[in-house]
């Protein structure tokens, strides 16, 4: 027998001991899962047995009634603003694609474009801000210390900024101007912090708010500031809603109609930092007819284009709300409002 037929002879050898050792791990594993099956089926017909001997179950206790309300029910919208069959719908009179011009008193909505569409509100946000921190804080008083989280919030974010430096000890009531006056994100953040502990949960207490205000239904806020972010949007009726409510608040309205403050001196800041509502000063020189512009928030990201909600009255002193979004430039936004106020703004 040579080397290769007796290579071949262990070849065959090795293939049915193989086969063999197959034929043995399936038969065990046959006879494993019929032991199991027949473990299964003799738990459950003891389970069944043993089930038949208790005795029933007691019926659930009787409970009171749970008013649930209905879906179609009439929500209370205290700040809400409505149209007549006077109302004018705009076209091309404005650039923005989302405006609205109203009556403060009466709610009666005089103009309007889009102004029940979504929108996104950039820095208008803090409007709504100032209001809630107005509310929750009172009469402000003392300091806050400017802190690093804030800091880094503004600048991951871009964010329009006072200007105050990590450390620096801001007296509480110049963050308020410094929300609105120079739209300052570190200024709002300062704010959220010192009435809720923390971002968030100022957040939670804004969409409280707009509950309250009857716009919660086409209005969510995720922060303070006005950042971008899907969830965080709002319809120009609800801005103006917005912006007659804080106006209506004693310390809201006295930070909205300044148009420029002069800070105290800090450490960091001597002798201190002027500011400035720009909106306001450009509107003040602005043909608006006998209407006379008291207040404004712009706001500007790229998804938002540029926004700016307004208050004015005219020479009866009567007010009037304006809200536009999704403008070309700062320029034509503040060409729509003098446009609005010229046109609906001068009273009977």
């Amino acid at each position: 027998m040579d080397r290769n037929e007796y290579e071949e002879i262990e070849q065959r050898r090795e293939q049915r001991r193989r086969r063999r050792r197959q034929r043995q791990r399936r038969r065990r594993i046959l006879i494993g899962a019929l032991c199991t099956v027949c473990a299964v089926a003799l738990g459950l017909a003891l389970h069944g047995i043993a089930a038949r001997d208790d005795p029933p179950p007691e019926p659930p206790p009787e409970t009171e009634p749970v008013d649930v309300p209905d879906e179609h029910e009439e929500v209370e919208r205290p700040y809400a603003l409505s149209e007549t069959g006077e109302t004018i719908h705009l076209a091309d009179e404005v650039v923005s694609e989302f405006a609205v011009f109203a009556d403060a008193e009466s709610g009666q909505i005089l103009a309007e474009k889009n102004s029940d569409a979504k929108m996104y509100p950039a820095s208008m946000t803090k409007v709504l801000t100032l209001l809630v921190a107005a509310e929750q804080m009172g009469k402000p008083s003392g300091t806050f210390t400017m802190t690093r989280e804030i800091a880094d919030y503004c600048f991951v974010n871009r964010c329009s900024v006072v200007g105050y430096v990590v450390g620096e000890e801001i007296p509480v009531i110049e963050l308020f101007y410094g929300c609105i006056l120079c739209s300052g994100a570190d200024a709002s953040l300062g704010l959220a912090e010192l009435c809720a502990g923390s971002h968030e949960a100022f957040v939670k207490k804004m969409n409280e708010k707009a509950a309250e205000l009857g716009i919660a239904d086409t209005s969510h806020f995720t922060n303070c500031v006005g950042v971008y972010d899907p969830d965080h949007y709002c319809t120009a009726r609800d801005m103006a809603a917005i912006l007659k409510a804080a106006l209506e608040n004693e310390l809201c309205r006295t930070v909205l109609t300044t148009p420029v403050y002069f800070s105290q001196e800090t450490e960091q800041h001597s002798p201190g930092q002027t500011l400035s509502n720009w909106f306001v000063r450009r509107m003040s020189i602005r043909d608006t007819g006998e209407a006379r512009v008291l207040c404004g928030k712009t706001g500007y990201v790229a998804e938002s284009g540029n926004c700016a909600a307004s208050y004015g009255e005219d020479a009866a002193g009567r007010g009037y709300l304006c809200v536009t979004g999704k403008g070309g430039t700062q320029w034509q936004v503040i060409a729509d409002h003098e446009r609005l106020y010229q046109q609906y703004g001068q009273g009977e």
